[in-house]
């Protein structure tokens, strides 16, 4: 028998029902939820140990997000068929669910939680990625494991005026911002999206408007919680601590830290060697064997000093760890040009974080394959994202990009996509790829940078410049005092309270992201480092303009040259021809690469070649053959057969026209014989179009002077 659901139904403010509903599916688990919008499904599970590993000092939490194809009615590409690693889209929606969960656990729980969220159910008019937050925090909300939630996430768009939140997946396509935002029923706690270069009060007043739908759905998984009888949640102790020794390391080094962290070190490496001394030295001091024992306790107390050092550090003297003031951006030096073979590169460095990107123009053949449960067709803008160890000065085998990477890179590339030609003016394939060399601090919006310059060199034709900047944040909840920082250190985006990115152009921000790691963030906050980002984006943006300020006027030798014609929806089949008989001549006989493909508008050819030559004689030979013939024009023509009565001549690419014997000349012909020779080349005129049969009559007398008749042929 069924057992009987237990079900909580959340009312959205258009009407539209979410329910979730627990104790049927999947009850080995520690908590499971099945969360209906529409006809999209999700389960969500969360199983979690009770003890820890020993040694474990962090939060060994996994969240996996997987769109299953059955969900679609599809059945999954590739060889094996079947659901395999997840996409990179899958990793974003794990990281969205992933950063609105971790810091809502308690901070000393150090066991295994595994949170896993499938599409069982798709639904294009309730997208899935908005709805994963709120089943993973139910799922976790009905369990026995500790946490301080709930939690839940909603997209809110910009949509004729007026905000929608998880709106249909035709509404986002025409959203001016879109925006995915996670929160308690208090505070905000993760911000991702993109816009079409908004204002920053815009960007707040989505921001506002999700919170209050957020709220809404907190509170209905706390009735859920109660419907369940999983007020309880079990007991634990993963830390032991010794709060004498936590003292004795305070009142030793605290002072110590204190004066390295506001001495301005601009030097990353200096700063280390610096702080590890001021523990080294007092480690030194004691008995070998007792600071063995308590060595674990060393390291995670004169963590917790240097973070309060540094921290205070900061509110008190107002200036940061490397010794800028709290708006002050690093130094910049950038360059393009700077690879000869790519089509577009340029290096961007700030401080000690440098990117070397590339831009590669491809043909339409190079566009990526989409195939996904929600998602199929073709990609032709990518940007990817590569973090070597070395950048860091660490030792790190390379395995493939982790999901960090992809995170940034999808981050980058929103920003920058806003900025592109339309589809229409773009017949490119594009790939951008940002290599980090030196990171301590915000490399993702050095990819921004470097990607906004990189594009610039390659002479497409983007509408503007982008830059990102990383904000940070301090506060102390007891005293109100806190400090906004501009162009982050990577100790700072560590020891600090918010990272929050924001890239844009000089009129508005195109794409953001925020991680929150406190509570009760007031919104004037926000707005004051929207403001000062803003600020620091133009600063970035000028240092740019120093360089390159606007796209080269013609692509790198190396750039495939291309035209893209549009040509009527009947003539398709003319240019490509039995089999494709037409086009591969085409390309055969000239090099070119030609792509052909329909559009809402007609046809749409894209001719690709390496030079200015060969790509003249793909479009002329095109040109000709979607031509329409005009009667009374003359043509350059050549004889393809001869009969009895004439001879058919083609007289434009694929189009043939009769030269009846009367007309090759004035004078009278007995016969065909002698007169012309297949393969010569001959001026014609085209004198009819058969209104019925549509073919096509010439003649090469009329082109001719006409010869006076013998006398004796006279009256």
């Amino acid at each position: 028998m069924k057992p009987t659901p237990i079900v909580q139904t959340i009312l959205l403010k258009d009407g539209r029902e979410i329910t979730i509903e627990t104790g049927v599916l999947a009850k080995q688990a520690s908590g499971s939820v099945v969360l209906r919008m529409g006809n999209t499904m999700l389960l969500a599970t969360v199983v979690a140990n009770k003890t820890h590993k020993e040694g474990i000092d962090f939060l060994p939490l996994s969240v996996d997000y997987q769109e299953k194809f059955a969900s679609a009615g599809k059945i999954p590409g590739g060889f094996l068929r079947r659901e395999g690693r997840l996409s990179d889209y899958e990793i974003l929606v794990s990281r969205l669910v992933d950063r609105a969960l971790r810091p809502i656990f308690p901070s000393d729980f150090h066991a295994e939680i595994q949170v896993n969220i499938q599409m069982i159910s798709a639904d294009h008019d309730a997208m899935p990625d908005a709805l994963a937050g709120l089943a993973a925090s139910a799922a976790i909300m009905v369990s026995d494991v500790p946490f301080n939630g709930p939690i839940s996430e909603v997209r809110v768009i910009m949509h004729e005026g007026k905000f929608i939140t998880n709106p249909t997946s035709a509404q986002i396509e025409k959203a001016e911002l879109e925006l995915i935002v996670a929160g308690t029923g208090k505070d905000i706690l993760m911000v991702e999206g993109e816009m079409n270069e908004v204002s920053e009060e815009l960007m707040l007043e989505a921001i506002i408007f999700a919170h209050e739908e957020i709220k809404v759905q907190c509170a209905a998984q706390i009735e859920l919680m109660k419907k369940a009888g999983k007020e309880e949640k079990f007991s634990y102790k993963h830390e032991t601590h010794d709060e004498e020794l936590k003292t004795r390391l305070t009142e030793a080094l605290y002072n110590k830290v204190y004066e390295v962290a506001k001495a301005g070190l601009a030097n990353k490496n200096e700063r280390k060697v610096r702080f590890a001394a001021i523990v080294d030295e007092f480690v030194a001091t004691l008995d070998p064997e007792f600071a063995s024992s308590k060595s674990s306790l060393i390291k995670t107390y004169y963590h917790d000093i240097e973070k309060d050092a540094m921290r205070n550090a900061v509110m008190d003297e107002r200036i940061r760890l490397d010794g800028r003031k709290l708006d002050q951006v690093r130094p910049i030096w950038t360059e393009v040009d700077y690879l000869p073979s790519a089509h577009g590169s340029a290096i961007f460095s700030r401080g000690e974080t440098q990117s070397l990107t590339t831009v590669t123009l491809g043909t339409k053949l190079d566009e990526q394959m989409i195939d996904s449960a929600m998602r199929s067709g073709y990609n032709k803008f990518m940007l990817h994202y590569n973090f070597p160890g070395f950048s860091t000065g660490e030792v790190k085998p390379n395995r493939g990009p982790g999901r960090r990477e992809v995170g940034h890179g999808n981050l980058a590339f929103r920003a920058l996509k806003k900025v592109l030609p339309k589809q229409d003016e773009n017949p490119y394939t594009i790939r951008i790829v940002s290599d980090i060399l030196e990171s301590n601090g915000s490399s993702s919006m050095a990819t921004v940078c470097a990607g906004s310059m990189a594009l610039m060199d390659s002479g497409l034709n983007v509408s503007a410049s982008v830059a990102g900047i990383a904000m940070g944040l301090i506060t102390d909840t007891k005293t109100g005092r806190y400090a906004v920082l501009s162009d982050i250190l990577g100790d700072e985006d560590h020891l600090g309270d918010m990272d929050f990115k924001v890239a844009g152009t000089a009129k508005g921000i195109t794409a953001t992201q925020m991680d929150l790691k406190v509570d009760g963030l007031k919104y004037e906050i926000v707005k004051e480092a929207l403001e000062q980002a803003r600020r620091g984006r133009l600063h970035i943006l000028g240092e740019m303009a120093k360089t390159i300020e606007a796209p080269k006027p013609d692509l790198k030798p190396s750039a495939p040259r291309v035209v893209a014609l549009k040509i009527e929806r009947e003539m398709i089949g003319a240019v490509i021809g039995p089999g494709g008989k037409v086009v591969q001549e085409i390309q055969r006989q000239t090099g070119a690469t030609i792509n052909i493909e329909e559009t809402p508008e007609g046809g749409l050819v894209s001719i690709f070649a390496v030079n200015k030559d060969v790509l003249d004689a793909a479009v002329k030979w095109v040109s000709g053959i979607v031509a329409v013939p005009t009667v009374g024009d003359n043509y350059t023509g050549k004889v393809k057969s001869i009969q009895p009565f004439g001879a058919f001549v083609e007289f434009m690419p694929g189009k043939e026209g009769l030269l009846h014997i009367s007309e090759i000349k004035w004078e009278r012909l007995p016969d065909m014989e002698g007169v012309l020779e297949i393969g010569e080349e001959i001026q014609v005129k085209l004198i009819e179009v058969d209104k019925k049969s549509g073919k096509y009559r010439l003649s090469r007398k009329v082109l001719l002077p006409r010869e006076p008749r013998p006398a004796s042929q006279e009256n």
